[in-house]
C-alpha cells in the first residue's frame, strides 16, 4: 500500500532554478520603485483547489496583501497543483501586475521541469490566468482591456455535443436539432472517432473504405439536418494515418463542414501540412501544441486552415493572444478548444474578444447540470457569452459549489 503524499513541492531543490543566469525576479531585475494609486501589492499565497467535473478542473488562487484575490484555471490533469505550488515561491513578494515579467521567470525557473511543453507550461498557465484577474480587480478595468481593448461585445460559443449514440448518424442529427432548437447554439462539434463495427484493428489509423463511408453518412446527416442554422465542424482525436487523414477529408469536402479537426497525430508536422494542403475541407490544429513557439510551425508552413489553442494548455491568456497575432498575419482564424470549467471558459472569452480573428470558444460540458453553479453570474447565453464589464474576469466563485464538487482527498482554498 502507498504511504500518504506529505511533499513539501515549495522547498524542492532545483539547481538550475537556483543558479539561472536569467533571473528574472523582481529583486534581480532591480524592479523597485514606487508605483502609487494603490498599485504597490505583493502576492502573499498561491493556493489551489481541483473540482470533479467532466474534467478534473484545476482552479488557482493568488492572495495579496492588499486582500484582493485572482482566480484562474490550469488545463487539468495530474500534477498540475505540485508543480504550483513548486512554484509558489517564485511569486511570492511579487508584484503581480507584472504579468509578462512573472511569466517568464516562471517559464524560465521551472525551465529543467519541463517549461517548453507540457504540463509545466499548463501549471504556469494557470497562475498567469489568476493573475489577469487579479490585475484587472486592482486596476479595475476587465481583463480584455489588460490584453489591448476589444473587438466584439458578446464571444461565440460552440457546443460539442454527444449522444448515447454517436456512431449512429440518426442520432447524432437529432442531437444536433435539440441543441440548435432548445439550446439556441448555432455553433455545434461532433466526434468522427467513433466506432463503426467494421473495424479490424484499432491500433494501425488505418481507415477501411467502409468506416470512411461510416463518418461521411454521420457529417451528410448532421450537416443536412441543420443546414445554415449552424455551423458544425467535427473531431477525430488525432486518430488516423496521413492516407486515412486525406481520404476522409476529400469524402466530406462536398458537405458544409465548418472544420475537420486533428485528423492525425500531432506530433509530425509534415503529415499534418500534407493532410492540410491535400483537401478542400477545412482543417484545424492546435489544442496539442505548447506555447506560441509550436503553434507558429503550424501557422507559417500553413499547416492549418483554421488554428485552435487551448488557452489554459496553450500558456495562458496572453500566449493565446500572441498565437493568434503570429495567425492573422497568415489571414488565419483562430477556434479556442475549451474543455474547462466557467473561469477558463470565460478567460478564453476575454481572449477571444480581444483579437480580431477569433471564430469561437468551445464549450464541453452542456451534460453537466452543474457546470455553471460554479459561479455566481451567468455565463452562457444563447450560445453567446457577452463579455463583463466588471474587474478582472467578471466573474464570482461560489465557494459552496466548489466544496459540493471538489475532488475526493482535495480542500477548498481559502476565500479572499
Amino acid at each position: 500500500m502507498g504511504k500518504a503524499n506529505d511533499v513539501d513541492y515549495a522547498d524542492l531543490h532545483d539547481p538550475n532554478a537556483e543558479y539561472t543566469m536569467r533571473e528574472l525576479s523582481a529583486e534581480t531585475m532591480g524592479v523597485t520603485a514606487k508605483r502609487g494609486g494603490g498599485r504597490d501589492v505583493e502576492i502573499t499565497d498561491v493556493q489551489t483547489t481541483m473540482v470533479d467535473g467532466n474534467f478534473p478542473w484545476t482552479l488557482v488562487r493568488i492572495y495579496t496583501d492588499a486582500g484582493i484575490v485572482g482566480t484562474g484555471e490550469a488545463y487539468w490533469g495530474a500534477g498540475v497543483p505540485e508543480l504550483i505550488e513548486r512554484m509558489k515561491p517564485f511569486v511570492v513578494g511579487e508584484n503581480p501586475l507584472d504579468i509578462d515579467r512573472l511569466y517568464e521567470h516562471l517559464i524560465q525557473k521551472m525551465s529543467g521541469e519541463g517549461s517548453v511543453e507540457g504540463v509545466t507550461v499548463t501549471a504556469i498557465a494557470g497562475i498567469e490566468v489568476a493573475l489577469h484577474d487579479l490585475a484587472g480587480k486592482i486596476l479595475e478595468v476587465p481583463a480584455y482591456q489588460l490584453l489591448g481593448g476589444k473587438y466584439r461585445d458578446e464571444m461565440r460559443v460552440y457546443c460539442d455535443c454527444h449522444t448515447e449514440e454517436e456512431a449512429d448518424p440518426e442520432a447524432c442529427a437529432d442531437e444536433a436539432r435539440r441543441v440548435v432548437d432548445e439550446l439556441g447554439y448555432d455553433a455545434l462539434k461532433f466526434d468522427l472517432d467513433v466506432p463503426s463495427g467494421l473495424e479490424k484493428d484499432r491500433s494501425n489509423r488505418h481507415l477501411r473504405p467502409g468506416e470512411i463511408r461510416h463518418k461521411a453518412e454521420i457529417v451528410e446527416r448532421v450537416t443536412e439536418e441543420v443546414k445554415d442554422e449552424a455551423d458544425v465542424a467535427f473531431d477525430c482525436h488525432w486518430t488516423f494515418s496521413g492516407s486515412s487523414g486525406k481520404r476522409l477529408a476529400e469524402a466530406i469536402e462536398e458537405y458544409d463542414v465548418w472544420w475537420l479537426e486533428d485528423p492525425v497525430p500531432p506530433e509530425n508536422l509534415e503529415v499534418q501540412e500534407e493532410v492540410t494542403k491535400s483537401t478542400n475541407t477545412p482543417i484545424t490544429v492546435g489544442e496539442n501544441r505548447y506555447r506560441v513557439t509550436e503553434e507558429r510551425r503550424l501557422i507559417e508552413n500553413q499547416a492549418v486552415d483554421m488554428v485552435a489553442p487551448d488557452m489554459p494548455k496553450v500558456g495562458g491568456m496572453r500566449e493565446t493572444r500572441k498565437v493568434a497575432d503570429v495567425a492573422n498575419q497568415y489571414y488565419i482564424p483562430v477556434a479556442m478548444h475549451n474543455v474547462s470549467s466557467p473561469i477558463a471558459t470565460m478567460a478564453s472569452a476575454h481572449v477571444g474578444a480581444a483579437v480580431p480573428n477569433s471564430l469561437a470558444v468551445e464549450y464541453h460540458s452542456y451534460e453537466l447540470g452543474w457546470w455553471e453553479d460554479l459561479v455566481e453570474e451567468d455565463v452562457i447565453e444563447d450560445g453567446y457569452i457577452e463579455i463583463p464589464e466588471e474587474p478582472g474576469l467578471g466573474l464570482t466563485l461560489d465557494l459552496d459549489a466548489v466544496a459540493d464538487h471538489v475532488v475526493e482527498g482535495d480542500w477548498v482554498f481559502d476565500e479572499a
